[in-house]
This record gives structure tokens, C-alpha cells and sequence, in this order.
């Protein structure tokens, strides 16, 4: 309940703190994925034609999609590919399954030489670009699946995955239950990845 009575004050926190900070809306965390805060309507287009932006991944619940940025059918219309992991804002940590899905679903817009090896990568060639990754405002619940994408695809730790979106991304910010997300997603995958890409 908290979550959506303070969706809409924390969401024009966000759009001050935009505006008045060198805080950016989105930031390319590689060549292939962003990670930013709710895309607005108004700025798919941009998205698809100045970042090649093939493909979103939204963290947000249905009521935080509603209002201001484009569901799944309205991204169909634009031709981007949409994944939405509704994950509870505030509280709540994506779950091992969802985060597996998201890079999963990400690695397919990855160029062939860059795809992690072992996911499922059907995806037609034109659809090679950039991803959109995003919650509210960029932080935490999409910096959870980004940095679970990161440690896959570079064999990284949380600790480096972390270091490196704030290196792109100063402002992101996990606690607890991320962290310890991220720590069992790199036991879990990671780990073994290495393993068996040592072999």
C-alpha cells in the first residue's frame, strides 16, 4: 500500500531531482543495455532512434505503467520488444526467477559474438540493439536485474557489477534485500558459468 501512495510524490521527486542535479534520466550502463528511470511516452521515440533501443524491460507493477509510459501492447505498436517483472517498489527484491528471465530476455538483442553462452538466444538479427531496462526511477529494483546481467555476462562479483553502474550511474542505490539478491544470483548462475566456461 505504501508502495502506490507514494508512487506518484516519489515520481516527481525524480523528474525535480532530473532537472536540478546532474542526475540523468537514463544512462548507458554498456553497449547494449540502459538503465534508467520510467521512459515517458513522449520519449520512445528518441529511445528508438537516438539509442537503438530495440527492447524494454520494465520492473514496475501494472498502476505505475498506467498513467505515464507504454504497456506491452502500446510497445508492440512501436515495435519494441516488452518484458515486464513487476516487482513491488520499496519492499520487495525481484525474485531469482524473474531476474534469470530478464537476462535471458536480454541477451537475445546482444550481438552474437557478445551473448552469454548457455541462455536462449533466438532473436531475428534486426532486433540487435539496445535494451531499456527500468523501475520508478533507475535505482534499485532495475539496478537489481542489471547487475545480475552484468555479473553473468562478465563473470563480475556484486561488488564489481555494482561499482561499475555507478561508475555509469552514481545515484543507483541497493540495500539489503538487493544486495542479497545479487549475492544469490552469483552463486547460483555466475559461479557455475565460470565453471563450465573453463572446461
Amino acid at each position: 500500500m505504501l508502495a502506490r501512495v507514494s508512487f506518484y510524490p516519489t515520481l516527481l521527486y525524480n523528474v525535480l531531482m532530473e532537472k536540478a542535479t546532474t542526475r540523468n534520466w537514463y544512462d548507458r550502463i554498456d553497449e547494449n543495455v540502459i538503465l534508467g528511470a520510467l521512459p515517458f511516452r513522449n520519449q520512445a521515440n528518441e529511445l528508438i532512434s537516438k539509442e537503438n533501443m530495440k527492447a524494454v524491460v520494465s520492473m514496475n507493477e501494472d498502476y505505475e505503467l498506467t498513467m505515464f509510459s507504454n504497456d506491452a501492447p502500446k510497445w508492440k505498436l512501436l515495435g519494441i520488444e516488452f518484458l515486464q517483472l513487476a516487482t513491488t517498489d520499496i519492499f520487495e527484491s525481484p525474485d531469482q526467477d524473474k531476474l534469470y528471465n530478464g537476462v535471458e530476455f536480454m541477451n537475445k538483442f546482444l550481438p552474437l559474438n557478445k551473448r552469454i553462452k548457455g541462455l536462449s538466444t533466438t532473436t531475428a538479427p534486426e532486433n540487435i540493439g539496445t535494451v531499456y531496462v527500468h523501475c520508478k526511477a533507475g535505482r534499485t529494483r532495475s539496478a537489481t536485474l542489471v547487475g545480475c546481467y552484468l555479473m553473468l555476462k562478465n563473470g563480475w562479483t556484486p561488488e564489481q557489477a555494482v561499482d561499475h553502474m555507478r561508475t555509469c550511474r552514481p545515484h543507483v542505490l541497493l540495500h539489503t534485500k538487493q544486495w542479497d539478491a545479487l549475492r544469490i544470483f552469483h552463486q547460483r548462475n555466475v559461479k557455475v558459468h565460470n565453471i563450465i566456461k573453463n572446461i
